[in-house]
């Protein structure tokens, strides 16, 4: 695709990275086919390659984006899928991310808009804020009618259970049951935390099992993802965590950090990016995304425990949902499947594994809409595998499906857990 920019705003780090992925783009369409907006919408502005056009309009003739490119660049989900079927190798991460930066800079949102985006870019990433405001709506729901029309999608998310705080959330170090083979670096989240605090607990149960020695560290939190891809800077919450997570290795090398949420852990390993332009940060931020794993990843590299021959889970029947941040965004795909197996479960896949559920991030409470349509697509396809437990990566893709499904919704590492002598995550068999 041809491109216009002039050399003063090509001296801008971000704007010659977008030139470089606008000038890749061979308007192949390939992307639309497995574009979730496009599927839904069939409006060619809510593809990747329509993005691009409108994103290469508004950054070229540097203009304050109209009401159609916002609305466009809002219905993106980030998923990523267009990376993975693109055969010219087009930068859409940062295209998008760029796109929406831009427009939180520029563009005059109207109030609700505005309002909606502080609360939740305020609330999410801090979990007594999340923990306080889950335990408000409850007694809300049944007024939900009452609230304007953007506040009663967060209402209709918030779950009828909220969990007992775990204390595998608070700074400790978990030492390896038996000899220590690794020691790695845990990061305890936000709103994963508040949701299901389970997830990092069954994680640290595994990976100590396994000889690994697990450290929550102090300070680290919230990695940024859920404010970067809305458009608000993301690097303070990364700077935290980098720091953090440097001072670790000042009493001991760690082999990795590892991530129990897919989408923080997409986020994670582009933070050499993100501060690439801080001196101060750069090469801790680049050490930091090269250590930064997903727990499966790991998992699938080290010596497990072994499962006994009469763990009840076998041939229980998983249905894997395919995090988009997980496949497309970190390039995951055979590896939690595999360990389910090797555990003993059936694992089944739908036919669309590709398409997203509608979660991605604050998409669902932005673009309720889009976000449920594409739930029922994806439940259109686990529920005729008839499965007894619905297992995926990502909070927020569990979440997203526990709210149109009956079936269990489990993370991955929580069935791994219970087949290495953890707790059934399903309750008695």
């Amino acid at each position: 695709m041809q491109t216009r920019f002039n050399q003063a705003q090509l001296r801008d780090p971000a704007t010659a990275r977008s030139e470089g992925a606008i000038r890749a783009c061979v308007h192949c369409g390939f992307c639309t086919a497995t574009c979730p907006s496009y599927v839904v919408l069939g409006d060619e502005l809510d593809s990747p390659r329509g993005r691009i056009y409108l994103i290469r309009d508004m950054l070229e003739n540097a203009r304050v984006p109209t009401v159609q490119t916002v609305r466009h660049i809002d219905r993106c989900l980030s998923c990523l899928a267009c990376t993975t079927t693109c055969p010219s190798g087009v930068n859409y991460r940062h295209l998008i991310d760029h796109a929406r930066a831009y427009i939180e800079a520029t563009y005059r949102r109207p109030l609700a808009d505005r309002a909606l985006r502080a609360l939740l870019a305020t609330v999410l990433p801090r979990p007594v804020l999340f923990r306080a405001a889950l335990l408000a709506a409850r007694p809300a729901k049944p007024f939900a009618r009452l609230l304007p029309a953007r506040l009663r999608p967060l209402l209709a998310m918030a779950p009828a259970r909220i969990p007992a705080p775990e204390d595998t959330g608070r700074p400790a170090t978990h030492p390896a049951i038996g000899r220590r083979r690794h020691r790695v670096a845990l990061l305890a989240g936000c709103a994963q935390s508040v949701l299901a605090p389970e997830i990092n607990a069954a994680a640290i149960r595994v990976l100590t099992r396994a000889g690994v020695e697990v450290v929550v560290a102090a300070k680290a939190g919230c990695c940024g993802a859920l404010t970067g891809h809305i458009g608000k800077d993301g690097r303070k919450f990364a700077a935290t965590n980098i720091r953090a997570w440097r001072a670790l290795e000042a009493s001991g090398t760690l082999d990795a950090i590892l991530v129990t949420t897919s989408g923080c852990g997409s986020f994670m390993k582009e933070y050499g990016q993100l501060c690439a332009t801080d001196a101060r940060l750069a090469g801790d931020a680049a050490r930091v995304a090269a250590l930064s794993r997903d727990i499966t990843e790991f998992l699938a590299e080290i010596t497990l425990p072994e499962v006994s021959r009469d763990f009840p889970g076998r041939g229980v029947r998983v249905a894997y949902h395919a995090a988009c941040s997980l496949t497309h965004g970190q390039h995951i795909t055979t590896q939690p499947k595999a360990l389910l197996a090797q555990a003993g479960f059936v694992v089944l896949e739908p036919n669309d594994a590709h398409l997203c559920c509608g979660s991605a991030g604050t998409y669902n409470l932005l673009q309720p809409e889009i976000a449920g349509e594409l739930r029922a697509r994806k439940l259109a396809s686990l529920t005729p595998l008839a499965p007894e437990v619905i297992a995926s990566g990502n909070i927020g893709c569990l979440t997203q499906l526990a709210g149109g499904t009956s079936v269990p919704t489990r993370h991955t590492v929580q069935l791994l857990d219970w087949a290495t002598g953890g707790p059934s995550p399903l309750g008695p068999r």
